[in-house]
């Protein structure tokens, strides 16, 4: 698509488009208020593609928000690591999933108006 936007979110940079649901974590530091169905804006954008205009920020965009619904929490595939050490002959095995939360991107708003509905 031709429209879209790269949001900071969770200390990554995401490539976001409206009506395609992406993984963030570290959402929030107020992790239990956020449920299923609960709409939220992203207010650090960073770049907005609409066309053949870029709209770059220095860090972000002033007049530009990101605005969806939060899906459901997830979990991250297992990350599995292991220590061996070779010359006692022991190795030890750990792993953890990570906390995930999946949201859906409603709505691009640049300068005011939706970039959808132009």
């Amino acid at each position: 698509m031709n429209k879209y936007a790269i949001i900071d979110i969770g200390g990554k940079q995401l490539r976001v488009e409206q009506g395609r649901f992406h993984d963030a974590r570290h959402f929030a530091p107020v992790r239990p208020a956020l449920t299923s169905n609960t709409k939220i804006s992203i207010n650090r954008v960073l770049l907005i593609r609409d066309g053949s205009s870029i709209n770059l920020g220095y860090p972000w965009l002033d007049d530009a928000v990101v605005k969806g619904r939060i899906l459901h929490s997830c979990f991250k595939k297992k990350l599995v690591i292991q220590k061996i050490h070779s010359k006692k002959k022991t190795w030890r095995t750990t792993g953890y999933r990570e906390n995930m939360t999946r949201f859906v991107v409603d709505s691009i708003y640049f300068g005011g108006k939706d970039l959808y509905k132009s």
